[in-house]
């Protein structure tokens, strides 16, 4: 009769996200996940063939988490686009991580379906795709900074927020 498991995929993905987000991706380590879910290192190769493998995993289901999230909003481009921020403020080491080469590109397109049609509904068929990767770029980059406390001048960063989505949304409604 075999040995029953002491640990799933699932819970050893769920333990990595956890590592992830207390110390990083150098916290995220077989063995750290293994003490985590309570088993030897060479138990999570069962499961996962590497420390690669598992971050791969790890970033799958972060990006699989925050499309959840923002597929709960009411699709408008703002919520969209807030539900992202949001999801970076909760999971900000997932956050990073989902925009690293360990990131699969079949997860990542799972993503792109609320912002596409977000975008869709302001600019038509023929830029949606374009428009997508302006507002991408600019809430990820305004997000990153904001992550790493790069606004020291003051102000609202809430408000700048607001005010960046508001005059995008205006950009992409009225055309170039």
């Amino acid at each position: 009769m075999p040995t029953p498991e002491k640990t799933s995929f699932a819970g050893i993905v769920a333990a990595g996200r956890e590592l992830l987000e207390a110390g990083g991706q150098q916290r995220l380590t077989m063995q750290s996940v293994a003490e985590r879910v309570g088993v030897r290192a060479p138990s999570l190769y069962k499961h996962v063939n590497n420390r690669a493998a598992l971050l791969t995993a790890v970033a799958e289901a972060t990006i699989d988490d925050l499309a959840a999230r923002v597929e709960a909003t009411d699709g408008s481009l703002e919520e969209v686009v807030r539900g992202y921020r949001r999801f970076a403020q909760t999971w900000p080491a997932g956050f990073r991580l989902m925009l690293s080469i360990e990131a699969p590109p079949e997860a990542l397109a799972r993503t792109a379906a609320p912002v596409l049609h977000a975008t869709r509904e302001l600019v038509g068929e023929q830029e949606a795709l374009e428009a997508a990767r302006l507002v991408v770029a600019w809430a990820t980059g305004f997000i990153e900074m904001e992550l790493n406390g790069s606004f020291r001048l003051g102000g609202d960063v809430d408000r700048a927020f607001e005010y960046g989505l508001s005059t995008l949304r205006r950009a992409l409604a009225t055309g170039p």
